[in-house]
Protein backbone atom coordinates (compact mmCIF):
# COMPACT_ATOMS: atom_id res chain seq x y z
CA UNK A 1 0.00 0.00 0.00
CA UNK A 2 1.46 3.76 -0.76
CA UNK A 3 2.39 6.16 2.31
CA UNK A 4 0.14 8.68 3.62
CA UNK A 5 1.79 11.56 1.74
CA UNK A 6 1.24 9.49 -1.54
CA UNK A 7 -3.02 9.56 -1.50
CA UNK A 8 -2.39 13.35 -0.06
CA UNK A 9 -0.62 14.47 -2.77
CA UNK A 10 -2.88 12.58 -5.01
CA UNK A 11 -5.97 14.15 -3.62
CA UNK A 12 -4.43 17.57 -4.20
CA UNK A 13 -3.16 16.99 -7.61
CA UNK A 14 -6.60 15.53 -8.34
CA UNK A 15 -8.15 19.01 -7.88
CA UNK A 16 -5.17 21.52 -8.58
CA UNK A 17 -4.91 20.32 -12.33
CA UNK A 18 -6.15 21.97 -14.86
CA UNK A 19 -6.81 18.95 -17.08
CA UNK A 20 -9.65 18.48 -14.13
CA UNK A 21 -11.36 21.48 -15.04
CA UNK A 22 -14.69 20.18 -14.20
CA UNK A 23 -13.99 20.46 -10.40
CA UNK A 24 -12.66 23.72 -10.68
CA UNK A 25 -15.58 24.54 -12.57
CA UNK A 26 -17.83 23.84 -9.86
CA UNK A 27 -15.70 25.56 -7.28
CA UNK A 28 -15.94 28.94 -8.74
CA UNK A 29 -19.73 29.01 -9.58
CA UNK A 30 -20.71 27.31 -5.95
CA UNK A 31 -18.17 30.74 -4.67
CA UNK A 32 -19.90 32.92 -7.00
CA UNK A 33 -22.91 34.11 -5.23
CA UNK A 34 -20.63 34.76 -1.74
CA UNK A 35 -18.95 37.78 -0.90
CA UNK A 36 -15.28 37.51 1.27
CA UNK A 37 -16.85 38.54 4.17
CA UNK A 38 -19.00 35.18 3.86
CA UNK A 39 -15.82 33.46 4.41
CA UNK A 40 -17.31 30.88 6.33
CA UNK A 41 -20.29 29.89 4.43
CA UNK A 42 -17.76 29.20 1.20
CA UNK A 43 -15.46 27.04 3.85
CA UNK A 44 -18.68 25.03 4.66
CA UNK A 45 -19.72 24.75 1.45
CA UNK A 46 -16.24 23.18 0.35
CA UNK A 47 -16.19 20.60 3.22
CA UNK A 48 -19.63 19.53 2.12
CA UNK A 49 -17.96 19.05 -1.55
CA UNK A 50 -15.09 17.01 -0.07
CA UNK A 51 -17.52 14.95 2.70
CA UNK A 52 -19.90 13.42 -0.72
CA UNK A 53 -16.68 12.75 -2.35
CA UNK A 54 -15.77 11.23 0.36
CA UNK A 55 -19.00 9.28 0.54
CA UNK A 56 -18.80 8.27 -2.52
CA UNK A 57 -15.17 6.94 -2.55
CA UNK A 58 -16.20 4.65 0.68
CA UNK A 59 -19.10 3.14 -1.28
CA UNK A 60 -17.80 2.64 -4.61
CA UNK A 61 -14.10 0.76 -2.71
CA UNK A 62 -16.14 -1.53 -1.22
CA UNK A 63 -18.63 -2.24 -4.31
CA UNK A 64 -21.92 -1.02 -2.59
CA UNK A 65 -22.53 1.50 -5.99
CA UNK A 66 -21.43 1.36 -9.31
CA UNK A 67 -22.96 4.21 -11.93
CA UNK A 68 -21.57 3.40 -15.44
CA UNK A 69 -18.62 6.09 -16.17
CA UNK A 70 -21.02 7.32 -19.33
CA UNK A 71 -23.52 8.76 -16.97
CA UNK A 72 -21.01 9.95 -14.56
CA UNK A 73 -19.37 12.44 -17.73
CA UNK A 74 -23.08 13.87 -18.08
CA UNK A 75 -24.01 14.45 -14.64
CA UNK A 76 -21.08 16.13 -14.07
CA UNK A 77 -21.55 19.20 -15.90
CA UNK A 78 -25.12 18.73 -15.56
CA UNK A 79 -24.49 19.67 -11.27
CA UNK A 80 -22.04 23.10 -12.38
CA UNK A 81 -25.38 23.87 -14.55
CA UNK A 82 -27.86 23.38 -11.73
CA UNK A 83 -25.33 25.65 -9.85
CA UNK A 84 -25.20 28.41 -11.78
CA UNK A 85 -28.43 27.95 -12.75
CA UNK A 86 -29.50 27.96 -9.37
CA UNK A 87 -27.34 31.09 -8.60
CA UNK A 88 -28.89 33.08 -11.26
CA UNK A 89 -32.38 32.43 -9.90
CA UNK A 90 -31.90 31.14 -6.44
CA UNK A 91 -32.77 33.59 -3.48
CA UNK A 92 -30.15 36.40 -2.60
CA UNK A 93 -27.91 35.78 -0.04
CA UNK A 94 -29.29 37.95 1.93
CA UNK A 95 -31.89 34.81 3.06
CA UNK A 96 -28.94 33.10 4.40
CA UNK A 97 -30.44 30.33 6.26
CA UNK A 98 -32.45 29.01 3.07
CA UNK A 99 -30.00 30.21 0.51
CA UNK A 100 -27.02 27.97 2.73
CA UNK A 101 -29.30 25.25 3.49
CA UNK A 102 -30.12 24.88 -0.60
CA UNK A 103 -26.28 25.39 -1.36
CA UNK A 104 -25.24 22.77 1.29
CA UNK A 105 -27.35 19.70 0.00
CA UNK A 106 -26.36 20.79 -3.36
CA UNK A 107 -22.48 20.76 -2.97
CA UNK A 108 -22.99 17.40 -0.60
CA UNK A 109 -24.68 15.97 -3.13
CA UNK A 110 -22.86 17.14 -6.28
CA UNK A 111 -19.75 15.93 -4.54
CA UNK A 112 -20.91 12.58 -4.01
CA UNK A 113 -21.39 12.75 -7.97
CA UNK A 114 -18.68 14.36 -8.95
CA UNK A 115 -16.45 11.19 -6.44
CA UNK A 116 -17.69 8.99 -8.63
CA UNK A 117 -15.82 10.27 -11.93
CA UNK A 118 -12.60 9.33 -9.44
CA UNK A 119 -13.66 6.66 -7.67
CA UNK A 120 -12.54 3.79 -9.99
CA UNK A 121 -8.93 4.79 -10.04
CA UNK A 122 -9.21 5.10 -6.00
CA UNK A 123 -10.43 1.72 -5.96
CA UNK A 124 -7.60 0.32 -8.01
CA UNK A 125 -5.28 2.09 -5.77
CA UNK A 126 -6.06 0.89 -2.33
CA UNK A 127 -5.86 -2.87 -4.02
CA UNK A 128 -8.61 -4.79 -2.52
CA UNK A 129 -8.76 -5.71 0.97
CA UNK A 130 -6.18 -3.18 1.81
CA UNK A 131 -7.40 -0.96 5.36
CA UNK A 132 -9.00 1.78 3.38
CA UNK A 133 -8.43 4.75 6.39
CA UNK A 134 -4.92 6.07 5.41
CA UNK A 135 -5.86 6.33 1.75
CA UNK A 136 -9.30 8.10 2.26
CA UNK A 137 -7.88 10.17 4.59
CA UNK A 138 -4.36 11.29 3.16
CA UNK A 139 -6.61 11.85 -0.20
CA UNK A 140 -9.64 13.90 1.38
CA UNK A 141 -6.70 15.99 3.25
CA UNK A 142 -5.39 16.74 -0.01
CA UNK A 143 -8.61 17.43 -1.92
CA UNK A 144 -9.50 20.00 0.69
CA UNK A 145 -6.00 21.87 0.73
CA UNK A 146 -6.21 21.94 -2.96
CA UNK A 147 -10.09 23.14 -2.94
CA UNK A 148 -8.69 25.83 -0.52
CA UNK A 149 -6.17 26.90 -2.60
CA UNK A 150 -8.37 27.24 -5.50
CA UNK A 151 -11.26 28.69 -3.62
CA UNK A 152 -8.71 30.73 -1.79
CA UNK A 153 -7.73 32.03 -5.69
CA UNK A 154 -11.28 32.71 -6.64
CA UNK A 155 -12.25 34.60 -3.37
CA UNK A 156 -9.25 36.97 -4.27
CA UNK A 157 -10.41 37.99 -7.53
CA UNK A 158 -13.82 38.26 -6.85
CA UNK A 159 -12.80 40.56 -4.20
CA UNK A 160 -10.60 42.28 -6.74
CA UNK A 161 -13.33 43.04 -8.86
CA UNK A 162 -16.39 43.88 -6.61
CA UNK A 163 -13.86 46.38 -4.20
CA UNK A 164 -11.05 47.44 -6.49
CA UNK A 165 -13.14 47.79 -10.08
CA UNK A 166 -16.41 47.72 -8.30
CA UNK A 167 -18.30 45.26 -9.97
CA UNK A 168 -21.84 44.49 -8.87
CA UNK A 169 -22.15 41.47 -7.07
CA UNK A 170 -25.07 40.68 -8.96
CA UNK A 171 -23.22 41.34 -12.62
CA UNK A 172 -20.58 39.63 -11.14
CA UNK A 173 -23.04 36.25 -10.36
CA UNK A 174 -24.60 36.44 -13.54
CA UNK A 175 -21.43 37.25 -15.64
CA UNK A 176 -19.57 34.14 -13.46
CA UNK A 177 -22.59 32.05 -13.64
CA UNK A 178 -23.46 32.29 -17.25
CA UNK A 179 -20.39 31.59 -18.40
CA UNK A 180 -19.78 28.29 -16.51
CA UNK A 181 -23.48 27.40 -17.45
CA UNK A 182 -22.56 27.91 -20.75
CA UNK A 183 -19.24 25.74 -20.49
CA UNK A 184 -21.31 23.02 -18.66
CA UNK A 185 -24.04 23.13 -21.40
CA UNK A 186 -21.49 22.31 -24.03
CA UNK A 187 -19.90 19.69 -22.14
CA UNK A 188 -23.28 18.20 -21.36
CA UNK A 189 -24.04 17.84 -24.84
CA UNK A 190 -20.28 16.55 -25.83
CA UNK A 191 -21.12 13.68 -23.37
CA UNK A 192 -24.40 12.58 -23.76
CA UNK A 193 -25.38 8.91 -22.89
CA UNK A 194 -28.18 8.36 -24.97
Amino acid sequence: MHPFEFYLTLGFDHISNLAGYDHILFLIVLCAVYRIQQWRNILILVTAFTIGHSVTLVLVSFDLVTIPSSIIKFLIPTTIFITAFSNVIGPSTDVKSMRMRQNYVMALFFGFIHGMDFSNYFKALIMGNSSIVVPLLGFNIGIELGQLLVVFFIVGVAFLFLNVFRVKHRDWNVFISGAAAGMSLISMLENKFW
